[in-house]
């Protein structure tokens, strides 16, 4: 059969053969590794070398790319699972697990899946971390309990060629009938807080009316105080004006009677005074009381009469009207 073919077709399907072959051993002979990955290559069954991000040259039929990682952080899902919390308290728990591969050789030979174990890790740790809690403490204490998986995971996946690098609790959901009681205690808190800002409210207020009434009571107090005061030094000032006017009369009525006729111009007035007084009790229905010396009144009445009759007062070269 082979006879029948002619030559140029042989020829041809040599060629195409040869082509199919270079291309085989160029498919198997060159790797391109992307950024932030690394391949692992077997030589004839046994680990070779890690090849980085970057062109290479494997030998073909020889070697070969027996694991991909990728370097990049991952964010691994922890499925909810259910924890006894040291109070009895049925929960359940789910979250997420950061991890980055940084031994590509560890990760393909130190374990054979390295994602599953962390996370049956994590959640061997959650339970551990929320038997130790009570149910309030739980919902405090997040920031713990994340660390305390990080730790433990991350000791235990050294071997691995892996770093975890967080964990973050996403639900801590409790049964129906929890949530309803915890409801009912947030909701008397709440009630208890109001009335307790209510009551300090209303005692802060009745302090500040004390206080303001207070300050009132002394603001009036030292007014009437400061007014007490202020008349007082106006009556005082008064009284000096007064008894300095008075002082000053007397000077000047004592000055007038020792000049020349002074003494005389003093009976004159004394006399004027006497009549005058005399004349008003005259002219009412009053009881009169005589002096028992009428020959005193009798010679005041002459000298006044006289006086008056003259009509001056002789004061050496001075008169008085």
């Amino acid at each position: 059969m082979l006879a029948d073919i002619p030559s140029s077709a042989v020829l041809t399907i040599i060629i195409v053969g040869i082509i199919l072959f270079i291309l085989i051993i160029f498919i198997k002979t060159i790797r391109i590794v992307p950024q932030k990955q690394a391949f692992i290559v077997e030589r004839l069954g046994k680990y070779s070398k890690t090849l980085e991000a970057g062109f290479h040259i494997l030998t073909p039929f020889v070697d070969r790319v027996a694991y991909k990682h990728t370097l990049k952080e991952q964010a691994v899902d922890v499925a909810p699972q259910a924890c006894i919390t040291r109070d009895n308290i049925a929960v359940e728990v789910d979250g997420i697990l950061y991890m980055q591969v940084v031994d590509p050789k560890k990760a393909s030979y130190g374990i054979s899946n390295y994602q599953f174990a962390s996370v049956q890790l994590a959640q061997t740790t959650m339970r551990s971390v929320m038997g130790k809690l009570e149910l309030d403490k739980t919902f405090e204490e997040r920031e713990t309990i994340n660390s305390v998986i990080v730790d433990a995971v991350d000791k235990a996946s050294d071997p691995w060629g892996v770093k975890v690098t967080r964990y973050e609790v996403k639900n801590i959901m409790p049964p129906q009938s929890i949530k309803d009681a915890m409801e009912k205690q947030m909701r008397a808190e709440r009630e208890k807080r109001a009335t307790i800002a209510e009551s300090e409210g209303d005692r802060q207020a009745k302090i500040n009316r004390a206080e303001g009434e207070k300050q009132q009571m002394i603001a009036q107090s030292e007014g009437e105080k400061q007014k007490r005061i202020n008349e007082a030094e106006g009556r005082a000032v008064e009284i000096l004006r007064v008894a300095e006017a008075t002082a000053n009369g007397i000077r000047e009525i004592a000055k007038a009677i020792n000049e020349k006729g002074g003494v005389n111009a003093v009976n004159l007035r004394i006399a004027e005074q006497y009549l005058d007084e005399f004349g008003k009790l005259a002219k009412t229905n009053n009881s009169i009381i005589i002096p028992s010396d009428l020959s005193d009144i009798a010679g005041m009445i002459k000298a006044a009469s006289s006086v008056i009759k003259h009509g001056t007062v002789e004061t050496g070269q001075t008169e008085i009207g």
